[in-house]
């Protein structure tokens, strides 16, 4: 993988009315995306100030990016093993394992998802996908960023159904749908702690954590992304719980976030939890989205992994199910 840095400065031309910065960019240079500005390394100024690129410019005002783009280049692929959910000629659907790193990076260029896509597909499939991702679920048609295929991320150690885009029509359908949110995306946790509530609905803005960037936290409504999490408990244990969990967004983290914010880390989370010697038990079960190609509703289900019956079983607990709820939870958080 290559790296591109560059500095775009800008003058905003007359305009009829104040615009978002992002999008004057956008649309006053092809050589950065409204992607790229969304990345933590980028730099934006405005009229010499730090900014946001939400930030509204009017004419006259002097826009300065200093910013970095990955270009994959020279990937080989390896005989990987996926396991295939489903197949089309237009997506591939999978379990992703737990321990697989979707997209090589530097320092990590081998045994990658993009690797064995490579294998399975061959080179051209290298070529003709030259789209990007945001973050987890969202996309930007206009990057030059190559991530072939990918339309969505699971974390390295978060297993279960991935979704890929087998030809540029099909990426831009899907990629479409996760923007729309107009997929269902449904996971399972085992979290810590006992619950009040059968269920609730946790809302409210994430951004990068500035002490540490490799985490992220909630913040006030004008800061960050806005990030919607659903959750059921299915069974109630002694010091812990199976969730089931409804993504209605897809920022980074959002499920180890928002559950570690309301008191319930998923067990094994060695980032947004205590180090308690287990792996992360966090796993997409359900994928619902429309075909590219057909129209039709497709449903992927990959069943809970072996790790969490493992925990299960290694618990020897019954679940409680004389567990008494509150009846109408939503749990809304703000920064």
């Amino acid at each position: 993988m290559s790296v591109k840095e560059g500095r775009v400065d800008l003058v905003v031309e007359p305009l009829e009315q104040p615009i978002r910065l992002d999008i004057y960019v956008a649309s006053h240079t092809e050589c950065i995306s409204r992607s790229t500005l969304s990345e933590a390394e980028t730099v934006i100024q405005l009229n010499g100030k730090l900014s946001k690129k939400s930030k509204l410019v009017s004419e006259g005002d002097h826009i300065s990016i200093l910013y970095s783009q990955s270009f994959f280049a020279g990937i080989e692929g390896e005989d990987i093993l996926l396991n295939v959910l489903y197949e089309d000629e237009d997506l591939l659907v999978i379990n992703k394992e737990q321990g697989m790193v979707v997209h090589p990076a530097n320092g990590n260029m081998e045994h990658t998802l993009v690797n064995a896509l490579v294998h399975r597909y061959g080179k051209q499939f290298f070529e003709e996908l030259q789209d990007d991702t945001d973050d987890e679920q969202e996309v930007d048609l206009s990057s030059p960023a190559v991530r072939p295929g990918i339309v969505h991320r699971l974390d390295k150690d978060t297993s279960g159904v991935l979704v890929v885009a087998r030809n540029r029509i099909s990426h831009r359908h899907l990629s479409a749908q996760f923007k729309d949110r107009t997929t269902k995306k449904v996971y399972i946790a085992l979290v810590k702690g006992v619950f009040k509530n059968k269920q609730g609905v946790i809302e409210n803005h994430l951004k990068r954590d500035s002490k540490d960037r490799k985490k992220f936290t909630t913040c006030e409504d004008t800061e960050g992304r806005y990030a919607k999490t659903e959750y059921q408990v299915l069974r109630q244990y002694p010091g812990f719980a199976l969730l089931r969990i409804i993504l209605h967004t897809g920022r980074t983290h959002q499920i180890r976030v928002h559950l570690s914010k309301a008191g319930h880390p998923i067990i094994g989370d060695p980032i947004y939890g205590k180090e308690d010697g287990q792996t992360l038990m966090l796993h997409a079960l359900l994928l619902e989205l429309e075909s590219p190609s057909t129209g039709r509703s497709i449903r992927i289900t990959a069943t809970m992994p072996n790790r969490f019956r493992s925990y299960l079983r290694a618990t020897r607990l019954p679940s409680n199910s004389g567990a008494r709820f509150q009846s109408s939870p939503t749990a809304k958080g703000r920064g």
